[in-house]
């Protein structure tokens, strides 16, 4: 069975804008597409990620309303919705397809707004985000996902000694990276002792040991490898893709410090790509607070449980270092505009192995892998992706 490859890879820069979603999304969509060397009429299957728009903007249905605003109306269309995994998982399905012959060329992409650019302020949409917690169970009791990831790291650091100092080395590392991005929402150095006087937010997170909201739009174009010549864009192997659930609530899970949907995708992706942790040359996490990279790094066999921290503190994940996490600049200091995440690390991971990432490119990147976590973890998407032989 022919693999799937990336051949186009786009994104819009990710911060504020006054665009509507359709506009949003097509930027992004026609810079995949003329990476791609893919005419329109080419392209049989559009996979869209949008987690937010029905609560925050009164707009479902986009799938067909995205296709149709830019030109792609009459072939199938899906939109999918799995919190900030929403786009990853709409990439597991199109890579499925592609792979299973189903489609040859496949657009894949996600957009969100969250700023207030969208007229809801930042309280309205923490609400919004928070409807990926429990309803029952921890909804009522008003925890938001600073107090979910906080609860998680508390534990961390009580487990394994994991301190404050070192998550706001990760906000560090990320910003640092951030300012080679071009499109990264804040892309700006910043220091451990700015992230240690910024305001509380949930115990042990400072505010800048959180992500901000943001809006924007990812896309990639997918199709198999047997057809990959036909197209002028430089393809890139997509050799592993691990999708997994964990219990959700928080009470449920066996450990609050494991992020066990992590781990459980990285052994199905690696599996199929036939690789070890050992083998990976970076990566892209999901970092929607600093103590979620040091938990997903560990998760994913990159570094020893208890062992980020410190790896991180050490330089290890930089750009540079052992195993660099994050060159774009993560979620922490690109961004995070829900639906649109997961492609854009896919757009990362694109970029690296084709080596033209500039000022942030990773020295003989040949494996990179991506890991995108949707709500208290409950869901996992990893990818493995690869130069081309």
């Amino acid at each position: 069975m022919p693999r799937a490859v990336v051949v186009g890879a786009g994104m819009t820069d990710f911060g504020p804008h006054d665009q509507p979603i359709e506009e949003l999304f097509a930027d992004a969509a026609f810079l995949s597409i003329d990476d791609a060397g893919v005419s329109l009429d080419e392209i049989d299957a559009f996979y869209f990620g949008n987690a937010l728009g029905g609560q925050a903007e009164s707009d479902t249905h986009l799938a067909p309303k995205l296709a149709t605003h830019i030109g792609l109306q009459g072939i199938p269309c899906q939109r999918f919705e799995d919190a900030c995994a929403t786009s990853s998982n709409a990439f597991k399905h199109a890579v499925q397809a592609v792979e299973a012959g189903v489609h040859d060329v496949a657009l894949v992409g996600g957009a969100e707004r969250c700023t207030p650019e969208t007229g809801l302020g930042t309280g309205e949409m923490t609400k919004i985000f928070a409807s990926a917690a429990h309803r029952q169970y921890e909804q009522p009791t008003g925890l938001t996902f600073p107090g979910v990831f906080a609860l998680l790291t508390k534990r961390h650091m009580h487990e394994y000694g994991t301190t404050e100092a070192q998550l706001a080395e990760v906000a560090v590392k990320n910003h640092h990276h951030g300012q080679f991005n071009p499109n990264a929402h804040f892309g700006r150095d910043t220091s451990v002792g700015s992230v240690l006087d910024s305001p509380i937010v949930a115990d042990p997170f400072h505010l800048m040991d959180c992500c901000p909201f943001s809006d924007g739009a990812s896309a990639v174009v997918v199709v198999s490898a047997d057809f990959a010549e036909n197209f002028s864009g430089e393809p890139v192997d997509v050799t592993g893709v691990g999708h997994r659930t964990d219990a959700v609530p928080l009470a449920d899970k066996a450990s609050l410090s494991a992020t066990q949907s992590a781990r459980d995708a990285a052994r199905e992706a690696y599996d199929q790509a036939e690789i070890r942790a050992e083998d990976v040359d970076f990566a892209e996490v999901h970092d929607c607070f600093t103590g979620a990279e040091i938990l997903a790094i560990e998760a994913l066999g990159l570094f020893e449980d208890g062992a980020g921290g410190q790896a991180t503190a050490d330089g290890r994940t930089y750009i540079g270092g052992e195993l660099p996490v994050n060159p774009s600049g993560g979620l922490k200091s690109k961004g995070h505009p829900i639906g649109a995440t997961g492609t854009a690390q896919i757009v990362e991971l694109t970029e690296q192995l084709r080596g033209t990432a500039d000022e942030r490119q990773v020295e003989d990147a040949m494996t990179g892998i991506a890991h995108n976590l949707g709500g208290d973890a409950g869901t996992t998407v990893v990818t493995v992706m690869e130069e081309r032989a």
